[in-house]
């Protein structure tokens, strides 16, 4: 019997894919793959992404990795290249990178290559993680038309901090910083990630990254997916395999610290740390069997976790399925409840999770 399962709704993602051309329906869409396809599983669902304009990764081995699994859409290097010798990987394949700081303008400079590389030069306009500085995008801008190593259209591009609260001024503030910079250079701009998309239009661009919001969750401060006319792709489910009697005040799990206050039984379920659920999911943390929630009970093990399921047990047995999240309990509930995000938890899942691919 196999026990936990990553269940991924390639429907669901063609959906979500035609929802981020309604928020964008005038920008390209540069699908976002990084981490694993957000821990979906980076060749399967690039397959699965026909109508994608292009793909971005953030490191060189994803991107040599969409191309040995027959993919042929333009990549785009988020974090760029690391050293000159990478140059000629980049132009046999037709990567396209960022250039995000002097080191990486120098060694495109100082390359020997046969052909230039489509290159994307990224203004830091608040994030202060990765990107030139307002001041060097002239200078940057003009060496980057000057070298014979760069394609003459130089894209821009820059990205959001604090795009997913609807009420933090600094995303309009970034949007308008970067459409002051870029005024009258005709390239194309990209700005918006996922929370970019869903709630500010302003900065839309010519292409737009959907990451998150691809996958069906929400990039939003308090909101699902389903807020936001998406739906889960990933579907995490295990199985019973025990089912135990406890008496009131009996410790449960590590530590004994969850003790119910009376007699109950617990469904031990295939899940925990090492299958990448969060050890810091806490007592209560829902889960759905039968169609029905319960809560964990007790500290997250590293293969197991033990779940109240009632005195009366509700004629849950041994073998019955348990949703740890998907459609039926939104992922980002359940980051809530280990005080974390939603993309923390897809990207954890571990190799001993089995993958089934729905068409």
């Amino acid at each position: 019997m196999r026990l936990a399962i990553a269940e991924i709704n390639l429907q669901a993602l063609a959906h979500n894919l035609a929802q981020v051309r309604q928020f964008a329906p005038n920008s390209k869409v540069m699908a976002v793959l990084k981490a694993n396809a957000y821990g979906h599983g980076l060749v399967k669902i690039a397959q699965h992404l026909n109508d994608a304009d292009a793909f971005a990764v953030a490191r060189i081995d994803e991107a040599l990795a969409l191309r040995a699994g027959g993919l042929t859409k333009p990549i785009v290097l988020l974090e760029g290249f690391f050293h000159q010798d990478d140059l000629p990987i980049l132009l046999a394949n037709n990567f396209q990178t960022i250039i995000h700081d002097e080191n990486q303008l120098r060694a495109l400079e100082n390359a020997k290559l046969d052909e230039p590389i489509s290159c994307w030069l990224k203004i830091n306009t608040g994030m202060h993680r990765l990107g030139i500085a307002p001041t060097q995008l002239h200078d940057f801008y003009q060496r980057l038309q000057a070298t014979n190593n760069a394609k003459d259209t130089i894209n821009l591009m820059t990205h959001f901090s604090s795009a997913d609260d609807v009420n933090d001024p600094k995303t309009a503030e970034q949007i308008a910083l970067f459409d002051s910079l870029v005024q009258g250079k005709q390239q194309a701009h990209c700005l918006a990630n996922s929370a970019g998309i869903i709630a500010w239009p302003a900065g839309h661009g010519d292409w737009v990254r959907p990451g998150l919001m691809m996958y069906g969750v929400s990039p939003m401060l308090n909101t699902s997916g389903k807020d936001h006319q998406l739906k889960p792709v990933m579907r995490l489910t295990t199985k019973v395999i025990a089912i135990r009697d406890v008496d009131a005040a009996q410790g449960v799990g590590y530590g004994g610290c969850w003790q119910s206050a009376q007699p109950t039984k617990l469904a031990v379920v295939a899940m925990g740390y090492g299958d990448g659920y969060p050890r810091h999911a806490r007592h209560g943390t829902p889960v759905v069997i039968a169609g029905k929630r319960y809560g964990i009970a007790g500290n997250i093990s590293m293969d197991m976790i033990s779940v109240d399921i009632g005195a009366n047990a509700d004629g849950i047995k041994v073998g019955d399925e348990v949703v740890m999240w998907g459609p039926e309990l939104p992922v980002e509930e359940i980051a809530q409840c280990a005080t974390t995000i939603p993309y923390e938890l897809v990207c954890n899942i571990t190799p001993r999770v089995s993958y089934e691919y729905l068409e």
